[in-house]
C-alpha cells in the first residue's frame, strides 16, 4: 500500500475527476477517494425491486448532473474497451486494426460526424497490452480529436489516406500500413495474427507486401457489441423513447389527408433532432398503395383519406445509439376487417417470436415463430420476416431470417438488444401492414422499449410487453 500511496500523490486533478465517477478501491491520505471507473457505482435498487436499466420506464435525463447518477460515460467507454479486448484475445489476435467508423467509436469513443464514419480515411488500432492508437484525419480534425478525447492522451496520430488518391494510390497505403506496423512494433505482436474489420483491395495488398498476417476481425468486434453494457442499454432507452414521442406526433398531430410522405418524413426529422438525436438516418414513409408492395422510402405522394401508412422511424440517438422501429396507422378511417386481420397476422408472429428473445433461446426459436416467406422461397434474407440486433449501428451482430437462422442457430444471451420486425406481405392487396419492436433481452424475458401504441381496433387494448401465455396477444384465442 505504501508504493500506491507515493503514485497517488501524483494523481492530477483532472485524473482525479475522471476517477471519481466510480466505485471505490482506494483512499488517499487526505480523506479523498479514488475510484475505479471501469465498474461504476452500483444502485440502491431494493425498493424498486428491479434492475433501472430494464425498465424503459426508469428513464434519465440525457443532460448529466450533479445530484443523479446517469449514464456513466468513463464506465461506458471503459466496458465496451474491455469487451473488446476480451474477444481479441478469444480470437488469439495480436491487435484489431479497424476502418469502420462505428467500431472506432466503441474501442475510442471518438466521432466526428457521420460522414466520416465508413469512407476509410481514419483508423485504430488495439494492440495486445496496450492503449487504442487513433489515427485521426490531419489538420483541424485531429486538433479537435486532442482536444476532445483527453483518455486518449497521447495515443492519437496522423492518418494516412490512401482511397481516391488517384496514381499514389499505392503509396499512399504503403504508408497508412507504415504507420500500424509502427503501433505493432511498439508492442511487439507484429508477427501475429491482426483482425481487420474491413478494407479494400490496395490496403489488402499493402499489409501482405507488409508481411502482415491478416485475418477477419469483425467477428470478435461483433461478439463485443451484441451484448450491451448497462450505460449502453441506457441509452438505447433514450433514443427509443424520442422515437415513441416522434410516432405519436405523427399518429395524433401530423396524419392528415392531404400531406404527403415526405411531409410526415420531415416533421420527423425536426422533431427528433429537437429532441437529441445525433443523427436522423433514414424514415421511411409509404401510405396506400405504396404499401403493396411495401416501398421502403418516402415519395411525394399525398397522403389519402382511408389510406394505411407505414412508418419506419431510423435515427442516431443520445450517445450513437440507434431506434429502429415500425408502426401502420390508418389515415382519417377505422380500419377495415382484412386490414385488421393483416395487422393481427404481423402482430401475432411479431410477439410470439419475441417471447424466444430469452437468455439460453437461439435465433432458430425466434425464426420458427415467423410465416414461411421469400426468405424460405429464395433462402436470402429480404429483412422483412427478420430480427436484428441493433446498437451504434443500424445492423449490430446479429441478423436472424428464416434463411438459414434454423440451420445455424445462434445463442440468445442477456443484455442483448434487437429489433424484431414482420410483414404482410402478401400479393393481391391494396394496402398492407408492417410493425416492429425494440427489445431488450433480461433475465426474465424480453423487455420491450419501444412503447408506442397500437391500432387499438387491431389488439383490442393489448399493451406491448406484457407477456400472458394463452393471452399473450392480448384478446381471446378464436
Amino acid at each position: 500500500m505504501t508504493g500506491a500511496r507515493r503514485s497517488l500523490r501524483k494523481i492530477t486533478p483532472a485524473v482525479l475527476q475522471i476517477a471519481t465517477s466510480s466505485i471505490i478501491i482506494l483512499k488517499i491520505e487526505n480523506g479523498m477517494t479514488l475510484v475505479d471507473p471501469s465498474r461504476g457505482y452500483s444502485l440502491d435498487t431494493s425498493f424498486i425491486q428491479q434492475e433501472h436499466h430494464t425498465n424503459p420506464r426508469r428513464m434519465y435525463s440525457i443532460n448529466g448532473a450533479d445530484w443523479q447518477y446517469r449514464v456513466d460515460h468513463e464506465r461506458l467507454r471503459r466496458q465496451r474497451l474491455a469487451r473488446a479486448r476480451a474477444e481479441m484475445e478469444a480470437d488469439d489476435l495480436g491487435a484489431l486494426v479497424l476502418f469502420a467508423g462505428a467500431n472506432i467509436r466503441y474501442i475510442t469513443g471518438s466521432y466526428q460526424g457521420n460522414w466520416k464514419y465508413n469512407i476509410n480515411i481514419r483508423y485504430a488500432v488495439l494492440p495486445r497490452g496496450g492503449e487504442p492508437v487513433l489515427f485521426e484525419t490531419a489538420g483541424s480534425d485531429m486538433r479537435n480529436a486532442m482536444l476532445d478525447l483527453p483518455w486518449l492522451k497521447d495515443h492519437i496520430r496522423p492518418a494516412m489516406t490512401w482511397q481516391w488518391a488517384e496514381g499514389a494510390i499505392g503509396e499512399m497505403a504503403d504508408k497508412m500500413v507504415a504507420s500500424i506496423l509502427e503501433v505493432l512494433k511498439e508492442h511487439g505482436v507484429e508477427n501475429e495474427k491482426i483482425g481487420l474489420d474491413n478494407l479494400d483491395l490496395p490496403a489488402l495488398h499493402a499489409m501482405e507486401k507488409a508481411g502482415l498476417r491478416v485475418v477477419n476481425g469483425w467477428p470478435a468486434m461483433s461478439r463485443a457489441r451484441v451484448v450491451k453494457t448497462v450505460d449502453e442499454i441506457e441509452q438505447l432507452k433514450m433514443a427509443a423513447a424520442i422515437g415513441d414521442a416522434a410516432m405519436w406526433h405523427v399518429k395524433h398531430d401530423w396524419l392528415k389527408p392531404g400531406i404527403s410522405e415526405r411531409q410526415i418524413e420531415a416533421k420527423v426529422h425536426e422533431f427528433m433532432l429537437s429532441r437529441g438525436c445525433e443523427i436522423i438516418y433514414d424514415i421511411i414513409v409509404a401510405s396506400g398503395g405504396n404499401t403493396s408492395p411495401y416501398r421502403r422510402w418516402a415519395t411525394d405522394k399525398l397522403i389519402q383519406q382511408g389510406d394505411l401508412l407505414i412508418i419506419d422511424i431510423n435515427a442516431v440517438g443520445p450517445g450513437g445509439y440507434f431506434i429502429d422501429f415500425v408502426r401502420t396507422f390508418k389515415c382519417a378511417a377505422k380500419m377495415t376487417r382484412q386490414e385488421i386481420d393483416l395487422y393481427r397476422e404481423t402482430y401475432d408472429s411479431m410477439y410470439a417470436g419475441m417471447e424466444n428473445l430469452r437468455p439460453g433461446k437461439t435465433t432458430a426459436d425466434v425464426v420458427a415463430k415467423f410465416p414461411e416467406y421469400d426468405d424460405d422461397k429464395y433462402g436470402t434474407v429480404t429483412l422483412q420476416q427478420f430480427a436484428h440486433s441493433i446498437g451504434i449501428t443500424l445492423y449490430e451482430g446479429m441478423w436472424m431470417s428464416r434463411a438459414y437462422s434454423m440451420k445455424y442457430p445462434a445463442e440468445i444471451k442477456e443484455n442483448m438488444y434487437f429489433a424484431i420486425e414482420t410483414f404482410a406481405g402478401h400479393p393481391g392487396l391494396p394496402q398492407t401492414c408492417r410493425l416492429e419492436e425494440n427489445v431488450l433481452v433480461t433475465k426474465g424475458g424480453p423487455s420491450v422499449f419501444t412503447k408506442m401504441e397500437h391500432m387499438a381496433e387491431a389488439v383490442a387494448g393489448y399493451r406491448p410487453g406484457e407477456f400472458h401465455h394463452a393471452e399473450i396477444f392480448g384478446y381471446p384465442q378464436e
